[in-house]
Parts: C-alpha cells; sequence; structure tokens
C-alpha cells in the first residue's frame, strides 16, 4: 500500500506540461497555449479530505476538495483519481480529475466537469461545459483535446470564442 501511495504522488510530477503555439486543427476551433505549464521537478502538493487506495483496482482516489499544486500549476476538482499500468503500481496510467475541474495559472485557466491526462500518450481531454480564458479572451465548447508534446490543441461542441481587442 505504501508503494502505491508513493507511486500516486510520484505521478502528479510528471503533471502535463501544456505549452506551445496555436493549434491549426480540422473539425474544431484551434486553440493556443501558452501559460498552462507545468514545472516538472519541481515538488507537488496535493491535499484531500480522503485518500483511499486500492491496490486490487490499481488505483489511488483523493476526494473532496482535492488541490494539485506545482509551481504556478494548480489543479482542483472535487475528486481525482490515479490509474496504474495493469501490473505494475509504479508506472501511471492515467490521471481522472472529476466535479469542478480547474486548471490554472496566473494567466490562463481551463474549467470543465471532467478531466483525464493519457500518460503514455501525453494527450489531456477537458469534456463538459469547458470554459478557456487567456489574458482576457475566452473560448468555450463541450470538448477540449491537448496533444502536450505538439503543444497544440481543438475545442469542440458549439464553440464560443470572445476575443479581446488588441490594446484593451
Amino acid at each position: 500500500m505504501r508503494q502505491l501511495l508513493f507511486a500516486a504522488v510520484c505521478a502528479l510530477a510528471v503533471f502535463p506540461a501544456v505549452g506551445g503555439s496555436l493549434a491549426q486543427t480540422q473539425g474544431g476551433a484551434p486553440v493556443a497555449f501558452s501559460g498552462l505549464k507545468g514545472e516538472a521537478g519541481k515538488p507537488v502538493e496535493i491535499t484531500a479530505d480522503v485518500l483511499e487506495v486500492s491496490q486490487k483496482d490499481n488505483q489511488a482516489i483523493f476526494k473532496g476538495n482535492v488541490l494539485v499544486v506545482q509551481g504556478e500549476l494548480r489543479l482542483s476538482s472535487d475528486q481525482l483519481t490515479v490509474e496504474y499500468v495493469e501490473g505494475d503500481r509504479t508506472k501511471i496510467d492515467r490521471l481522472i480529475a472529476e466535479g469542478n475541474v480547474l486548471l490554472s495559472t496566473a494567466v490562463e485557466a481551463a474549467k470543465a466537469e471532467h478531466g483525464i491526462y493519457f500518460l503514455a500518450t501525453r494527450d489531456l481531454e477537458l469534456t463538459g461545459n469547458v470554459v478557456l480564458t487567456q489574458n482576457g479572451d475566452m473560448m468555450a465548447g463541450e470538448k477540449l483535446t491537448v496533444d502536450i508534446d505538439a503543444g497544440t490543441g481543438r475545442m469542440q461542441g458549439r464553440v464560443k470564442t470572445i476575443l479581446q481587442p488588441a490594446g484593451n
């Protein structure tokens, strides 16, 4: 159990570093990412009301007022599940944030009902009333998918965008 708990904490140290340039995608609105950056190598602090570890299910679940802090990056949610690769409790398969998900830095924030980070592919998916704000601009939709390595993203589902004129 101690090994599983340690792996859960270590997993969050590799939380996604989202950054890059304007995405050029088809079938959805392109999304620019510049400030949502995890600071790899910096300590990760996790607070929650409850932590449940299940070796049988290969997961650790943080519940209630979950807050993950790494450098300037903040992730909050009602629940965060850390799922491990089957048969290897030292490797994380994915992180699942549920309920009131908010990923933020000083200049950007992404809000959704659900979020999944796939470690193997380094993809981040936010779903359910997604709202992304960046330097006064806002984009909303039902699903935001981010390829962290490429620094590209795509918003889908009746996308609404509000852009602030330059100089405002």
